[in-house]
């Protein structure tokens, strides 16, 4: 690793911050383990999402998502249950039957975060898209809907942004509608909201074009064995870049009380290693697979 890139990978930390301390004071949000979650002591979190959120395996590391990243900041008792699966739309998601194993699972009390954008955007493919005002927040609230009636707390997070800068060197969006339809469903139907669009746009701000690379999945050849010809994508991560969006998402779930007090650890830690995430020897998300898919 050459030294501006170790020279990046140690900013990470600090843009984070600088990201969140723009934030706005906590609005009261639900609560996991209030009268409802009496009885299980200890929620757990469960993601559902895309390939940015997923849980990768040990020949693609150092590729990494934030759900993957999440129990940096909890406690062994909190369980992280990542869904996240590459691809993913809200629509193909539910159509897999992931959905209704994911919703099986929740206990009372539990976290349920649902985060999509980057596929239900793909016009071009009838089995992933979703129109931003219409279907695409119909199956958001289907996920939250069926949260709510097991007793789960539903979490919209809007969709992380990906590696684009304009001619100024300013980040950019790049997700049309999606992120303002996720804010608009939560805000109508009261669900939390972790808006994880506009905090992106602030870290990725605060990294500039070349300080960004250090957070998404750039590798110049023979730096990693599990990808010597190297590689070069703006959309996923890189352990370090997931690390610290998931102390983002969970610094907002503390902020805003959707967890409960305690249950977010270590948000003030600085220069996380990357072996600090763990690789499974295979995806989650597509071991033993629903019935329902081919």
């Amino acid at each position: 690793m050459t030294t501006s890139r170790r020279t990046a990978l140690s900013l990470l930390p600090a843009a984070a911050a600088l990201a969140l301390g723009a934030q706005p004071a906590a609005a009261t949000a639900p609560r996991a383990g209030s009268a409802r979650g009496r009885g299980r002591r200890h929620p757990a979190i469960l993601v559902s999402g895309d390939s940015t959120a997923a849980t990768y395996a040990a020949h693609e590391a150092p590729r990494a998502g934030w759900g993957q990243a999440l129990e940096v900041f909890l406690p062994p008792v909190v369980a992280v249950r990542n869904h996240a699966w590459s691809g993913a739309s809200t629509k193909s998601f539910a159509d897999s039957g992931r959905l209704d194993r994911l919703l099986a699972e929740v206990c009372e009390g539990d976290v349920v975060l649902v985060s999509f954008g980057h596929n239900d955007s793909k016009q071009e493919d009838p089995a992933r898209y979703t129109d931003p005002w219409g279907t695409y927040q119909q199956h958001l609230a289907r996920f939250a809907d069926g949260a709510r009636a097991r007793g789960g707390v539903p979490v919209v997070v809007t969709p992380v942004e990906r590696r684009r800068f304009d001619a100024d060197g300013r980040a950019r969006e790049s997700h049309g509608d999606y992120p303002a339809a996720a804010r608009a469903l939560a805000a109508r139907e009261g669900i939390a909201l972790v808006d994880l669009t506009a905090l992106s746009l602030q870290l990725w701000n605060s990294l500039g074009p070349d300080g960004t690379t250090s957070a998404f999945l750039h590798l110049a050849p023979g730096e990693s064995a599990n990808h010597p010809a190297g590689v070069v994508d703006n959309t996923h991560f890189r352990a370090a870049g997931a690390i610290e969006l998931a102390r983002t998402v969970a610094s907002e779930l503390d902020r805003q009380r959707i967890v409960r007090p305690g249950t977010v650890v270590g948000l003030h830690r600085q220069h996380v290693p990357e072996d600090a995430l763990t690789w499974p020897a295979q995806r989650p998300a597509e071991v033993a697979p629903p019935a329902a898919l081919p």
